[in-house]
């Protein structure tokens, strides 16, 4: 993947770069922000990011002496794929899940570093509390009371798919460079998003080439480019994305480290969007018109409006999932949906 493939990214506005100086500043930014932005130098004295200022191989040293004697999943693309963690032309992945202990792994990229038919090799979203045995306590960001997922990802030179995530994201750049180009959540129409079902990492991802643009196939993507936003992190850059933003990720250097945050600001025991997107169209999609539009209404009435005449006609008492859900609601909600959906 050659850095001289700027294209569409030279003209494109550059994230924003706020100033944060002690803890309590960034729990008010994080709190106030509704789009992106760069603090740079956030993570400037953990000990890895000073490690990999030595060296990539200084900095597997030190990921390697934190991991815990067990299999990694990790991705591997042929040299043919630039780095692009993708469809193949039959709309499988271009890309093979192996297992190996950590050793192994940065064994294979240590020979690999810098030869130009190397493999693209990637670990995404590594538990850091799972695999390793204080990495995150040496090298983490305080962020309040949340309890976020911390997560590590860790790879050579990579594209990754224009995607969105359902939490909010503090994406650390620990190693390496990354460039990260994002777009606010009302463009996903203008990205051409591939299947939900058959995707590369759970989520829906574009469908667009940003290294080579078809706008023949997908001329709405140059309405996306109008609403785009790019930004290159050095390491000890902090890129904080909000929830449903879309953002198409890329590792500059031969080795790259990640660690990023992701929380919700809404309760554990409220279920997945996704889901239930996923069960409109299995329940709703298909159905004849007529049908459609009345369950577009009673969507309307239930969830997305929602108002008082939802519930005023029913005693307090008695209005179960109706009213405002708590712990003990949602869980009998979701034992009603297991029930319903093992029929």
């Amino acid at each position: 993947m050659a850095e001289t493939d700027a294209g569409i990214f030279a003209a494109m506005p550059r994230i924003r770069e706020l100033v944060v100086d002690h803890p309590a500043d960034l729990d008010a930014r994080l709190r106030d922000a509704t789009t992106p932005f760069i603090i740079r130098g956030l993570i400037a004295d953990w000990p890895m990011v000073r490690a990999g200022r030595q060296s990539a191989r200084t900095a597997r040293d030190y990921i390697q002496r934190h991991a815990r004697d067990m299999p990694f999943a990790v991705s591997v693309a042929m040299p043919d794929s630039g780095g692009r963690l993708f469809y193949d032309a039959a709309h499988a992945m271009n890309f093979q899940m192996l297992r190996a202990k950590l050793p192994e792994i940065f064994a294979r990229i240590d020979a690999n570093e810098g030869a130009p038919d190397a493999h693209a090799i990637y670990l995404a979203s590594i538990d850091m509390h799972q695999f390793f045995t204080g990495l995150h306590e040496a090298n983490h960001v305080a962020l309040g009371d949340r309890t976020p997922l911390a997560s590590i990802w860790m790879g050579t030179r990579t594209r990754i798919a224009a995607h969105n995530d359902v939490p909010d994201n503090l994406a650390c750049v620990a190693v390496g460079r990354r460039r990260f180009t994002v777009f606010p959540r009302d463009q996903f129409r203008n990205l051409y998003l591939g299947p939900v079902d058959n995707t590369p990492a759970g989520r829906a991802v574009s469908m667009v080439d940003f290294h080579d643009p078809d706008y023949a196939a997908h001329p709405r993507f140059r309405e996306a480019l109008q609403h785009g936003q790019v930004a290159e992190l050095e390491a000890g850059d902090a890129l904080y994305i909000p929830a449903m933003w879309w953002h198409h990720v890329e590792g500059l250097s031969d080795f790259n480290v990640l660690v990023n945050y992701w929380w919700r600001e809404t309760p554990r025991w409220l279920g997945q969007p996704q889901d239930a997107l996923n069960h409109a169209m299995l329940a709703i999609r298909d159905l004849p018109d007529d049908e459609k539009a009345h369950w577009r209404a009673m969507f309307d009435h239930y969830v997305f409006a929602n108002g008082p005449a939802v519930v005023d006609h029913i005693p307090e008492a008695a209005r179960g999932v109706l009213a405002p859900l708590t712990a003990d609601t949602a869980g009998r909600l979701r034992a009603f949906l297991l029930r319903a959906l093992s029929r």
